[in-house]
């Protein structure tokens, strides 16, 4: 695992945990590491989100009661 900058106490349900160990032990890594590599992954997909969100900025807003009335009209509903 790379270099340890802090220490984090986290509370598992207890099945939670042991399937965390099991996998740990399968792959041959801490539970540190799976956890570790877990929130990053996590905060991989939130950075991705968040681009995408950015990207579509500048798209027209349009309210559910105006979307509704479109799909009525186009008779999809």
């Amino acid at each position: 695992m790379a270099e340890l900058s802090k220490r984090s106490t986290v509370y598992f349900d207890p099945s939670i945990h042991q399937a965390l160990r099991l996998k740990a032990a399968t792959n041959h890594v801490s539970l540190s590491e799976l956890v570790d590599e877990a929130v990053r992954l996590l905060m991989r997909e939130d950075q991705e989100d968040l681009e995408a969100i950015a990207q579509r900025a500048d798209e027209p807003e349009i309210s559910y009661e105006a979307l509704l009335n479109t799909l009525k009209q186009d008779g999809k509903i």
